[in-house]
This record gives C-alpha cells, structure tokens and sequence, in this order.
C-alpha cells in the first residue's frame, strides 16, 4: 500500500466518483436537452437513472467485497464505469442517454463503498474519523472542479466532452488501484448466501449505533441531492443565470464543503464525533431554513440560493466523516454490506428527491430550498433526540 498521502488522494477519489458523475453533468443539461431534444423531465432523468444505478450498485458491492475482498471488486466496477461511459458517448436519444447512465451508476458507485469499506479495515472511530475527513478535502475538489470542468468541456466540445472525462478518470484509476492498492478485507471472508446476507443486514440495521447517526447522515445528504439534481435549472432556467456563471456558482457552494471537511480532519481527534456532529446538524438546519425563508419571501437572486447553500455543505463536511466513522464502528469484519446498505439508501433517496424535483420544478427556487429547510431540520431532530441519547 502506498504512503498515506497516497492513499488518502486514492480513497478521496473513489468516494469522488459519484459527485463527477452527477456535478460535470448538471452544467450540460440544458445543452442535452437542446440537442436530444429533451424536455426538463426527460433531462432530468439521465439524473435520475444514474442516481438509481448508485444506489443498485451499491446495495451490492459492499457484500461481493466482503466475500471476494476489495481489490477485485473495485476493479470490476471501474471497468464497468468506463464501458457505461462508452455507451453513453454514442447515444443518440435521452433514452439511450439515462440507460448508460443506471450503468454508469452502477460502476462507479463501487468507489465510495469500497472507499468507505477501506477505511474501516484499517481505523475506527476518531482515527477513521479523521481519514475520512480527509478523503472529504479531496472529494470536495471534485464538485468544486466538476462543474468548471463541465462547463468549459460544453463550451469547447458539446455536452458529450464530459463522458471523455469520465472514461480518462476510469482508466487512470483502474490503473493506479491495480499497481498500488493492497488487499486490506479481513481474514476469514464473509460467505454464505442470500439468506446469510439478509440476516447481515438485518444485524446492521437492527444496530442503534449504526441508525441514529446514519439517520441524521442520510437526511442531510437529501439537502446536497436537492441542490446537485436541481440547481441547473433553478439558477439557469428560473434566475436566468448564464451556464458559465453557474458552473462557477455551483463551484462557490462546494467550497463550504471543503472548509467543514478541513475543520473535521484538524479537530476531530481533539473534539470528539459527537461536538462536531452536533455543529453539522446545526449548520444545515440553519442553512435549509434560511433558503426556504428567502425563495418563499420573493428573492430571486442567486446569492439567495448560494449563500444559505454554503453553509449547508459546511454542515455536511462536519456530518458525513464523523457520521459514518460512528455507523461504521460496530462492524469490523462486514464493513462492506454496512457502506453498501449506508450507499444504497443514500442514492436511492436521491433518485427519489431528484425526479420530484424534476416533477415539482416552477421556475424558482422553492422546491430545491424547502427539500433542504426539511432535511436539515431532521437531521437536527435526530442528532438531538437519538445521536445525543447515546452517549
């Protein structure tokens, strides 16, 4: 295995994976739809499908990599992403479009699985903790170059300059995995059937210590899910924002994510999960009320949409390492079908809050800031009443 600067930049990447796919694409949406053809909701879907890809994918890699270990497993699904990406570079309909894109979903959705698997191998609780935050830094330059990225590939290529980004990404980290990445899954692998599997989760999800900051987790992620699926068209379609401005908005947004990513990896081992969860849950909660109160008050602007979103990926950065090093705690040898069930749930919600906002979407920012006021409360709510309670 390499140094941990290596394997900190490796693993920020593979969790980066799902961002690139959905954060590059937001910015050449409305150019698809113009060259297909497309209406916003068939546009939409290619968002939609790909978020449902990652949640299929994901349900299933975490168990294959307890079983057949971690390498040969990540392995495949970069191979499949680069296929998928293929695919979808030679589509000629929306259709073709969103069915490469479930593909490409479930290729790329082993990075963060399998990233998040490593993690726990090899550290648990604080030290986990503070890789994640970490691999979250690295991650964070995935959204905040992704729609700069996409944005300038749409202006200098079209819309399907982006897929070659995907492919050079595929086949540069299935090169890097293959040359530098050492098994780390336990000894004795899991085995066993369906049955075996299903009583796995069951164990998982009948765990408290995974429910109660996974719950708080997840309903944070549906404000990011909100805002990278709907964004696009609230700030170019309904403000009238120019695409390049967008991308550099978008850009502007992620960098509150960078920042609280920063914070939890310098402070984690000196606060605790529990303080800074606690000032996550805060911060997106303040963050989705405050772009709920300004869409709903009449502002059309797009700092009114930026600004409140800022610090609402700040409070995720605090959230999703520190979250997921506490969920992940009590599973030392099946930390594959714990990410995989934590993955999968993720994405499946995003596929969900991704196609009603496609549905609900009238020109303002209302539905993409009220999903957000919603999920930040909630997160609020449980980090209060079930996270606190346990400790």
């Amino acid at each position: 295995m390499a140094g941990i600067a290596s394997l900190t930049l490796l693993l920020g990447l593979l969790i980066a994976l799902t961002p690139l796919g959905t954060d590059s694409w937001q910015p050449i949406l409305p150019a698809l739809a113009a060259d297909l053809g497309a209406s916003v909701r068939e546009a939409q879907l290619t968002v939609t499908t790909f978020f449902a890809g990652l949640a299929l994918g994901q349900l299933a890699w975490g168990p294959l990599s307890d079983r057949f270990g971690r390498k040969p497993v990540l392995t495949a699904g970069l191979g499949l992403g680069f296929a998928a990406s293929l695919a979808c570079l030679v589509a000629r309909s929306p259709e073709e479009v969103a069915a490469a894109r479930l593909v490409m979903g479930l290729g790329l959705s082993t990075g963060p699985v399998i990233g998040r698997a490593i993690v726990r191998d090899l550290y648990a609780h604080e030290r986990a903790a503070r890789l994640l935050a970490r691999m979250v830094v690295v991650f964070s330059l995935v959204p905040i170059a992704a729609p700069l990225v996409g944005g300038a590939l749409l202006v200098a290529v079209g819309w399907r300059g982006v897929l070659w980004l995907y492919l050079a990404m595929c086949a540069a980290l299935l090169v890097f995995c293959r040359r530098t990445l050492r098994e780390t899954a336990p000894e004795p692998r899991a085995a066993g059937g369906l049955a075996t599997l299903a009583r796995r989760f069951g164990e998982i999800l009948s765990e408290p210590r995974f429910l109660a900051p996974y719950g708080a987790q997840l309903l944070s992620q549906l404000g990011i899910f909100a805002f990278v699926s709907n964004s696009a068209f609230t700030l170019v379609k309904g403000l009238g924002v120019p695409a390049g401005a967008y991308s550099a908005m978008f850009a502007t947004v992620m960098l509150g994510q960078m920042a609280g990513a920063w914070l939890s990896s310098r402070f984690v081992e000196r606060l605790g999960l529990a303080r800074l969860l606690r000032a996550g849950t805060t911060a997106v909660a303040i963050g989705g009320v405050a772009a709920a109160a300004l869409a709903w008050g009449g502002v059309a602007h797009w700092l009114a949409v930026v600004l409140p979103f800022m610090l609402y990926m700040f409070g995720t950065a605090l959230i999703l390492p520190n979250a997921t090093a506490a969920a992940l705690s009590p599973f030392p040898r099946s930390a594959g079908a714990a990410s995989s069930l934590m993955g999968a749930s993720q994405f499946a919600a995003g596929a969900i809050i991704s196609s009603a906002l496609g549905l609900a979407f009238d020109g303002s920012a209302r539905p993409m800031a009220s999903t957000a006021a919603l999920a930040g409360l909630g997160a609020l709510l449980i980090e209060r009443t079930f996270v606190r309670g346990q400790r």
